[in-house]
């Protein structure tokens, strides 16, 4: 089959899933076809049936802001005829969605038929969708994709509530190679970070303000007054600012490593104890999903999909949103008792195992053939 995938290119958890997705497709064989502004940062390997198209912006000076929706939509309309795609599955709704819709309308006029598939992830339904701005146009391109799906059940009711869209929206969550996590042990030196046996904590997001990152670092000064600890934040974003700034005031940048973004976290996750992620809402909980395959347990808000992923007492804990400190006790009582911390690692491996991409590339396969054969 030749696919074309729609995504934004940068480090959310949406481009991650898109650009993963799209990989492992063309290993099963698959044409995949990447369509976006810029390469998608994990996309940098060469494969046989992996393409990039570029979408190119006019920089016409009577344009305040450029017209990126019918710059994709135009080159959505010339990779579909010229390499005679069967599908587009387009992640993020905006813009993707209506610019699909909007190739989709000027092929049908040509006599050519492309059915496309809408990947919901989370703000573009429980943030940006919200904007009146939006809203109208969100609604009708969604309901006139071929075939909707989100990455929790959560976000599923969400979109029913905030849109009442009458189509059938599918699960199908997002998703890691568990493989990728079981050879990083020779690079995990923990030495550096935490020199005196220090038990650490990370933290990895675009640090917006949803991610509530100072809750964070709330959390660990806590911990650090009662045993030795370190935190490193992975990520970087708006709130980056505001974070230094609340360390020096709990007087915790000592023993707070800031790395910036990352392509690969896999390697700094897995000299971490445990992962920290009290956002306000999460669609489903990516990063959380990436640190319990490195047998980390995970503190997180019981918000969104979070509860999907992180099942409280087995994987680890969830507090209600800005309860730093149940996140702290919680903590703590992971920290004080290495049996504890040894099984819920254990059980947070098993559960990313049931998100292993072997067993969600079908569900993906067996969506791509319902909707072009409909």
């Amino acid at each position: 089959m030749k696919i074309g995938i729609v995504c934004y290119p940068t480090f959310g958890g949406s481009g991650v899933v898109a650009t993963e997705l799209g990989k492992a497709l063309a290993q099963k064989g698959h044409k995949v076809h990447f369509i976006t502004y810029s390469q998608p940062f994990r996309l940098g390997y060469f494969s046989e049936n992996l393409f990039y198209h570029e979408v190119s912006v006019s920089n016409y000076p009577l344009f305040e802001y450029q017209p990126y929706e019918s710059a994709l939509a135009s080159k959505l309309v010339d990779v579909v005829k010229y390499e005679k795609l069967d599908l587009l599955h387009v992640h993020y709704a905006i813009p993707h969605a209506s610019a699909a819709l909007m190739a989709k309308n000027i092929l049908k006029a040509q006599g050519i038929t492309i059915p496309f598939i809408t990947t919901l992830h989370g703000t573009d339904i429980t943030l940006v969708g919200r904007d009146p701005s939006f809203e109208p146009v969100i609604k009708y391109s969604i309901e006139e994709s071929d075939a909707i799906t989100t990455v929790s059940e959560s976000l599923k009711k969400d979109t029913y509530s905030i849109f009442k869209i009458n189509k059938p929206i599918e699960v199908i969550p997002n998703f890691i190679n568990i493989s990728d996590y079981s050879n990083t042990g020779a690079k995990c030196q923990r030495n550096y970070y935490a020199p005196n046996g220090e038990k650490i904590m990370i933290h990895v997001s675009n640090f917006r303000a949803v991610k509530r990152v100072d809750d964070v670092l709330r959390v660990f000064d806590k911990v650090r007054k009662k045993i030795p600890a370190k935190l490193i934040l992975v990520g970087d974003g708006p709130e980056r600012a505001n974070i230094e700034k609340l360390c020096r005031e709990l007087n915790t940048c000592n023993d707070i490593f800031s790395l910036g973004k990352i392509v690969d976290p896999k390697e700094v996750l897995c000299i971490a104890d445990l992962f920290i992620l009290p956002s306000e809402t999460e669609s489903f909980g990516l990063a959380a999903l990436e640190a319990m395959a490195m047998k980390m347990p995970v503190i997180s808000t019981n918000t969104g999909g979070l509860p999907e992923v992180n099942i409280h007492g087995v994987t680890g804990y969830m507090s209600n949103v800005g309860d730093v400190e149940d996140m702290y006790l919680n903590t703590l009582k992971i920290f004080e008792n290495e049996q504890l911390l040894a099984t819920l690692k254990e059980n947070a491996f098993q559960q990313a195992e049931k998100f292993d991409i072997t067993h969600i590339l079908p569900l993906y396969e067996d969506l791509y053939l319902r909707t072009t054969r409909a």
